[in-house]
């Protein structure tokens, strides 16, 4: 009888007869031998039926296969030196669970509207499955990461009734009676989370209503936002080199198939590891200035600015110390010199931008009190972030990385939008 297998383990199964469940990715057939391109989700597998070797029936049911027809089959498992895979399946037999007729996505080529509207669909090809493949891998890295070094994952609200860096860029919504906004952060919530367990991470959605429509911008997107209690500006930095290094070296060692399907340049990539270079804003002023740009100390940068200085590493750079009037309230000013803040921002080679983004928090209460004053702030809304400061204040750090932007980087795609399976854009919510 025939084993139950998926296309990803077929390598335990050399010789044995297997039945999968799949699709027709593709089909050709020569004379008296049929070729089924077979996909299940887990992989891709040439399924190769000999008219001679079947019965009438099963390879009439197999010429009315189509693309994305569903159907389950059965084959002995062959290795085959020449397959992407390493095996092929001799079919026995083919059971068609549904014909497909007129799939609108065709191997020509289709226009970037046409894919998105057909979203749903398209991450069902090579390229799609490949990026959502390493991204999952990058899901599993991280939560590795953070598992080993004694984090507790804590899941902060969605709905809040402040913004962590003013409002300007949320989604507003009513709660029953009182004004509430989709999250575009969980840092203030992990803050507390961290008093009480040391060292955190939330990983979930946030949400910036900001009428930006570039590479590097989703609407939606997931944040990895870790807080730790008693680690201050270093020791912040040395930790995220340890994390970015460990999810791009997790990537090489277990998605070599999907990143050969995208063609990624892995010399790169195997060059990350830590330590990172580090320069101060006022460094990256100066090479600014020194590199053809005008540009004032006291702005923040945008991604022509973020990208030369990129440029310049073939690591991820940090640039810290940014001036305390760009940055947000809760970053603590640097004692030796008050006009910045112990802060980084971690800078992505190749002109990805900025992925991660953290500082050390401030634990004076009467300096956050100040910071409420300058900023305008509620003391009524935030008076809970204030009673961290109150009971029990202590030296801590966090950050937050971008997904999104992370497996740009790390799959080498031009657009964010790949990056996600159902991405959220400026004038795109459907499907």
């Amino acid at each position: 009888m025939a084993v139950k297998a998926l296309i990803s383990n077929v390598n335990r199964h050399v010789g044995e007869e297997v039945r999968i469940g799949c699709w027709v990715h593709n089909k050709r057939s020569s004379g008296k031998i049929q070729f089924l391109q077979l996909r299940d989700g887990t992989g891709f597998i040439q399924g190769v039926l000999v008219k001679n070797e079947v019965g009438e029936q099963v390879w009439e049911k197999a010429g009315q296969l189509t693309q994305e027809s569903s159907l389950w089959v059965t084959g002995i498992v062959r290795e085959e030196p020449r397959s992407p895979s390493g095996y092929e399946l001799t079919l026995t037999n083919v059971e068609p669970i549904h014909i497909t007729q007129d799939y609108p996505i065709t191997p020509k080529e289709h226009g970037v509207d046409f894919l998105m509207d057909h979203r749903h669909l398209w991450i069902r090809s090579p390229r799609q499955r490949a990026i959502l493949t390493v991204r999952s891998e990058i899901i599993r890295a991280i939560q590795q990461f953070f598992d080993e070094r004694d984090f507790k994952l804590v899941d902060p609200p969605i709905l809040t009734p402040s913004s962590c860096e003013g409002t300007t860029n949320l989604f507003h919504t009513k709660y029953f009676d009182e004004d509430a906004f989709l999250t575009q952060s969980g840092q203030l919530y992990m803050e507390a989370a961290a008093m009480a367990l040391g060292r955190v991470y939330s990983f979930g959605p946030t949400f910036r209503a900001e009428k930006s429509k570039t590479r590097r911008h989703l609407i939606e997107f997931w944040m990895i936002e870790p807080e730790m209690a008693f680690v201050e500006h270093e020791e912040n930095l040395e930790i995220q080199e340890q994390f970015v290094s460990h999810i791009v070296q997790s990537v090489l060692r277990n998605c070599e198939k999907e990143l050969k399907v995208l063609e990624r340049d892995t010399s790169k990539l195997e060059k990350i590891v830590g330590p990172f270079p580090r320069i101060t804003y006022d460094e990256a002023v100066e090479f600014l200035n020194k590199n053809g740009f005008e540009f004032p100390w006291g702005e923040d940068f945008g991604a022509p600015h973020e990208t030369a200085i990129a440029e310049a590493y073939d690591k991820p750079v940090f640039i810290t110390h940014y001036p305390t009037t760009i940055k947000a309230f809760y970053m603590k000013p640097d004692p030796n010199r008050l006009e910045v803040v112990l802060c980084a921002d971690m800078i992505a080679p190749e002109g990805y931008g900025e992925i991660i983004g953290g500082s050390q928090r401030i634990d004076d209460p009467a300096l956050l009190e100040a910071r409420f004053d300058e900023h305008e702030l509620s003391r009524e809304a935030y008076q809970w972030y204030l009673d961290l400061r109150k009971y029990g204040s202590v030296p801590h750090s966090g950050f937050g990385l971008g997904l999104e932007r992370t497996v740009a980087w790390i799959c080498g795609l031009d657009h964010v939008r790949e990056t996600i399976p159902f991405p959220r854009l400026l004038y795109r919510l459907y499907p």
